[in-house]
């Protein structure tokens, strides 16, 4: 099955997932010396999950929302992956080692994507952990959402603006070991 990638473009993909939602994360924002300003936290516990990868090669990314994180939405989200493959290429995606990455009988790669999972417990090599940072300062902070359609909104409008500047997901995605040299 791997001989049949030799003679086809190889594209390399970051995969993760983030959770968002209620009960969110705080980010570190400018304020003057001896200020603590004011920032809300949403004690509820609502949550949507994005789950997103990027080519930082071509600047281009494939994401879902999905109400839980489990392999049913990994297959899923590598089929949209899939879909934005360059014709005639085939996608190494790079996950980390969670329990619904697994290749086994449930997990089910496209036909054009084949999956490299990093080492364990190493996120810092997963350029995705900084888009999920990036979105989260600049996008995705210091907002109370009143329903879940709304942390949909909230992530689909992220996400959005994210893949709408190539030159951003190169920027936060561009790694140089992770190239491919022909």
């Amino acid at each position: 099955m791997l001989g049949t990638a030799t003679a086809r473009p190889v594209e390399i993909w970051f995969q993760d997932e983030a959770r968002v939602g209620q009960q969110g994360t705080h980010a570190y924002i400018w304020a003057p010396i001896g200020t603590r300003p004011l920032m809300v936290r949403d004690n509820r516990h609502d949550s949507a999950y994005i789950f997103g990868a990027i080519c930082p090669s071509r600047g281009v990314g494939a994401a879902m929302l999905t109400p839980a994180c489990n392999t049913e939405m990994m297959n899923l989200h590598l089929a949209e992956i899939s879909t934005q493959v360059a014709p005639g290429a085939c996608a190494v995606v790079i996950c980390d080692r969670a329990g619904w990455h697994q290749a086994g009988k449930t997990l089910r790669p496209p036909e054009n994507i084949r999956l490299l999972p990093l080492p364990p417990y190493s996120p810092e090599l997963n350029p995705m952990e900084k888009v999920w940072d990036y979105l989260r300062q600049n996008k995705l902070c210091a907002t109370v959402w009143n329903s879940y359609d709304e942390i949909l909104d909230a992530c689909k409008t992220a996400w959005n603006w994210l893949i709408a500047d190539p030159e951003r997901i190169q920027s936060i995605g561009s790694r140089d070991w992770a190239t491919v040299n022909v």
